[in-house]
């Protein structure tokens, strides 16, 4: 397959997949892209007619039966990442799945298993973004013992994007869409656990401030039983302590605001969204950080993707087992918040 185009099929070519994914795989040397699956036949069309595809089908099972086709790019919501990410390995393709993982960590775990069956395959999650240009460097100052023993880590990622109440129903707020997935918060403990490692507890509270929304396909009201305000106290293998604020019914809350604090025995990283850092070593002032010199990376995520099939190596961002991890995240904070008790991750 080295010296043949690499044949692709899109199932569930939504708004990620039209922005970023499309064009990544067409930019890429000796990929095709050969056929989209989406819900209708009509949004399939327009898809393929946009961008030169030859072949619209409405069931996936059509693109798992068609021995040419060589990978597959799962763009829909959770609901459904676990049944085409396993019947894409064991039909024999490669995939690339859109975040959030699952709706649970078990779901997770057999979409793991699924690859483990397969380890000629590559099974890879789109990663969380934010991060591309800094996670080396700040990998390499809690490795290197810059900051010295990591104390504490505060997480914000606050907004006002729930606010409007006549908003229609977004799918993020659907438990039959996105499962356990809360807001952004799955996302950003994938960037966590990245430059971190792993957690070993949570306690979690949340509420649901803004509980109905009417759905735009049945004009029917819905109540809304996914939190718009969470917090969640966690413990890091490690010893460190996170704390997260999540919420998306926050009027004035400035973008500038959000982001992750590093506090250890012998310096603070600030990194803020936007991929900006400074650092401040102990009794010092905080000073810009820049990356180290040749780490910065960029969005390559389809070019990654394709690299891994082609080399036979492991992708750089992210595993199926680092999303099986921030899945039983999750999992446990959506215990914890219900159950209202700590939650060890191994109880998951």
């Amino acid at each position: 397959m080295a010296d043949a185009p690499l044949r692709v099929a899109l199932i569930g070519a939504g708004a990620n997949t039209r922005l970023r994914h499309i064009p990544g795989l067409l930019a890429t040397e000796d990929v095709e892209l050969v056929t989209v699956c989406n819900r209708s036949e009509e949004s399939g069309r327009r898809i393929a007619d946009e961008y030169g595809i030859a072949n619209v089908v409405t069931d996936p099972a059509a693109i798992f039966a068609d021995d040419s086709i060589d990978a597959v790019s799962i763009g829909t919501w959770p609901y459904a990442h676990r049944d085409l990410s396993v019947g894409a390995l064991e039909a024999g393709k490669h995939v690339l799945c859109e975040a959030r993982m699952a709706m649970n960590a078990t779901e997770a775990r057999e979409m793991l298993a699924a690859a483990q069956a397969r380890p000629d395959l590559v099974a890879q999650l789109v990663p969380a973004p934010f991060d591309f240009k800094s996670w080396r460097t700040i990998r390499r100052l809690v490795d290197d013992g810059s900051l010295g023993e990591l104390r504490e880590v505060h997480v914000s990622m606050l907004n006002g994007s729930g606010m409007d109440a006549d908003a229609p129903l977004h799918w993020r707020e659907r438990t039959d869409y996105s499962g356990m997935n809360t807001m952004m918060y799955g996302i950003i403990t994938e960037v966590v656990s990245r430059w971190l490692g792993r957690t070993s507890r949570v306690m979690a509270d949340g509420t649901t401030f803004m509980d109905r929304r009417t759905d735009a396909e049945t004009g029917e009201p819905v109540t809304i039983e996914v939190p718009d305000s969470l917090g969640v106290l966690a413990r890091l293998e490690s010893g460190a302590r996170v704390t997260y604020r999540v919420g998306t019914a926050l009027h004035g809350f400035s973008p500038q605001q959000n982001g992750i604090s590093l506090f250890g025995s012998q310096g603070t990283l600030h990194w803020r969204m936007g991929d900006a850092m400074t650092f401040a070593a102990l009794g010092e002032e905080p000073r810009d950080l820049e990356p180290d010199d040749g780490t910065a990376g960029e969005w390559r995520v389809e070019q990654d993707f394709v690299a891994s099939i082609r080399t036979g190596g492991p992708g750089v961002l992210t595993s199926f087992e680092d999303g099986v991890h921030y899945m039983e995240i999750i999992e446990a904070t959506h215990r914890s918040r219900l159950e209202g008790r700590a939650v060890d991750i191994s109880e998951v």
